[in-house]
């Protein structure tokens, strides 16, 4: 009964600080406009937005580790594990510019969706080979532009919170446009809010850690050998966050 009280309230917050929150972030992006083209201020915004609901959650430790290794200038694709969609709550707290790639389907979510349209993120519709291709144009005018993407490699959360297979976008875009791939590790969100993100746990331990970029030319354009390298990283991490033995990662091409 407490349990489901705590998750009553949570998402009665989330709801009703929503509507609030959309409009600052309107206001914002109004005043913005004429001189903040990529949206920066209203990306760190919506970061302050989205972190409220870890902040408020005193049964939650949440810690990011070398947020110094994040690109502030220039192009970059950040690649990240995904548990749950509490994935989108605790990358926020990067507070660094990038823009999203989502479903299309939650950009049509009033107020948080509608939030998204005004910051410029990247809508895809999965499986779907037109929305693929103007995903992925939509990234790289950005990384025209010296703004990052985030991206699930994955594509859709993890069941039982082991790495599934990286597709291959993410990877594509690192060497079409010779930027680096940053990958990032997320550890516990899995636990704190299920797939079923209605079930919210009181209590978690979230961590996001950001390891060192990798460059694309020593892989001579092999798309799949920069993939499985940056997915071994991945995996690496996480196993040494958990404390069991981790797999050795594929080496970069010699």
């Amino acid at each position: 009964m407490i349990l489901r009280i705590y998750q009553v309230a949570f998402w009665t917050f989330f709801a009703s600080t929503s509507a609030i929150y959309f409009v600052g972030a309107f206001l914002l992006w109004l005043f913005t406009l004429p001189f903040d083209k990529n949206q920066r201020a209203l990306h760190l915004y919506s970061c302050f937005w989205a972190m409220t609901y870890v902040y408020i959650n005193p049964g939650w430790r949440f810690r990011v580790e070398r947020r110094d290794r994040l690109p502030w200038h220039g192009p970059a694709v950040l690649v990240s594990n995904h548990q749950s969609a509490g994935d989108i709550l605790v990358l926020f707290g990067l507070y660094s510019p990038y823009k999203w790639v989502s479903k299309a389907s939650i950009f049509k979510a009033p107020f948080l969706g509608w939030n998204m349209s005004l910051n410029g993120y990247v809508q895809l519709v999965r499986g779907d080979k037109e929305s693929i291709g103007r995903m992925m144009a939509h990234c790289e005018q950005w990384l025209d532009r010296g703004v990052p993407v985030l991206m699930f490699p994955e594509g859709t959360r993890s069941e039982d919170g082991n790495v599934k297979p990286f597709k291959d976008g993410a990877f594509r875009l690192s060497i079409a446009k010779n930027c680096p791939v940053v990958p990032i590790m997320l550890e516990g969100t899995g636990q704190t809010l299920a797939k079923n993100a209605l079930d919210v746990s009181p209590r978690g331990n979230l961590i996001v850690k950001v390891l060192e970029p990798v460059q694309p030319g020593p892989f001579n354009g092999d798309v799949a050998a920069l993939r499985d390298h940056v997915r071994g990283l991945i995996i690496a991490e996480l196993a040494a966050t958990r404390g069991v033995s981790p797999p050795a990662p594929a080496a970069p091409p010699a």
